[in-house]
């Protein structure tokens, strides 16, 4: 079991409104499943109590997500991506050929490696709650999706809400779905933007997109390597115990903890992030696609002088539909550039601030080897 933790990953810039507040207190662990505990603090009406907490697991918080990306009145809002499913098979794995190597280690280095695993486990348990309140949090502060009937189940029903997977036929049929938005977009791209704010944030946000997902493979390997530098100091340490390699360890294993909680994870939740943005695109360049159709569609109409008043009707209903999306969505990507740009400098300069910290102790440790060694 888990309980709160303060350290931050993401920082999503959220004006709490008082009026709801969620967090997830604690979290359990069961084999491959994890069980979060969801505590809702409220002044709000439409809930009956005050303050309450249910159990959920991950595929609830998918089933939230889909339903909110599935409504027709949302189509025009950037949906706060899905919180990735929790992986642990990392640091099991790890444990696993620890447990099989340690006839040939010393007492003292299989407890060490033991410990960072542990430790290692923990982060990756933190980090996968965080991002599941994170996404509960951006519901709950946004004017429009906290006031869904579903998020308001989600946190209040306090029975198993027994979400269904999705069968194999709902695979296949939500594959086959995303298989005909591909070819759909390949189309309405060919479509010429009436507005100049939607083709700068289209063309940015492709451009960002690659950016972005080069930059959190970057961030990956580096974290990884310093993971590695910290896994060779223990090996060493066994050996060398007089030379406080052992605070080395702990400085590396800092180092590379610090930089996936300030940077590998704010890249991979803006990449997920992103993407919900582009999508917002999508929509919109549907429902403008769906516009000229109707323009079109009513100008054969009114040559035939055939079922006019209704090719009017599907006209107005589009252009209704097309108008709504581009009001809202401006709006949404307006907030959403001003969320990223507070929360990559909130986090770039927490980042420095601590690699200046552990240059500072790497540096002391060094020379302290340094003194031991001459005066060896």
């Amino acid at each position: 079991s888990l309980s709160r933790q303060t350290a931050r990953s993401v920082s999503v810039d959220l004006n709490n409104d008082a009026s709801l507040l969620i967090d997830i207190p604690d979290a359990l662990c069961e084999r491959d499943k994890v069980k979060f505990t969801v505590h809702t603090k409220t002044t709000l009406s439409c809930f009956q109590k005050l303050d309450f907490s249910v159990p959920r697991q991950h595929e609830d918080f998918i089933w939230l997500h889909d339903t909110l990306v599935e409504t027709e009145d949302y189509a025009g809002l950037i949906i706060p991506p899905a919180p990735p499913k929790p992986d642990f098979e990392s640091p099991r794995e790890k444990m696993h050929k620890l447990g099989e190597g340690e006839a040939t280690m010393t007492k003292e280095e299989y407890s060490k490696m033991k410990q960072e695993l542990e430790a290692e486990y923990l982060a990756v348990f933190k980090k996968t709650v965080q991002v599941h309140e994170v996404f509960l949090q951006r519901l709950s502060s946004h004017p429009i999706l906290s006031k869904d009937r579903n998020f308001q189940i989600f946190l209040e029903y306090d029975q198993d809400l027994s979400v269904r997977r999705k069968n194999a036929k709902e695979t296949f049929g939500s594959f086959f779905k995303n298989m005909v938005k591909s070819a759909d977009e390949v189309i309405i791209s060919g479509i010429k933007e009436v507005d100049d704010f939607f083709e700068q944030e289209k063309t940015f946000l492709l451009d960002y997109s690659s950016k972005i997902k080069d930059s959190t493979a970057k961030a990956e390997k580096m974290t990884r390597s310093h993971k590695n530098v910290a896994d060779d100091y223990i090996h060493i340490s066994a050996t060398l115990s007089s030379l406080s390699v052992d605070d080395n360890t702990k400085v590396e294993g800092r180092v590379a903890s610090d930089e996936e909680l300030k940077l590998t994870e704010l890249l991979r939740y803006y990449m997920r992030d992103i993407q919900a943005a582009k999508d917002l695109l999508y929509r919109r360049a549907r429902a403008l696609a769906d516009y000229e159709n109707s323009n079109k569609a009513l100008d054969k109409a009114r040559l035939k002088s055939k079922d006019m008043a209704q090719a009017e009707e599907h006209q107005q209903q589009c252009l209704q539909k097309f108008d709504k999306l581009s009001e809202s969505g401006k709006r949404e990507l307006t907030s959403f550039k001003g969320r990223r740009v507070v929360a990559f400098r909130k986090n770039l300069i927490e980042m420095a601030e601590l690699e200046i910290k552990h240059a500072k102790n790497n540096m002391a440790l060094l020379q302290g080897c340094i003194e031991l060694l001459k005066s060896n």
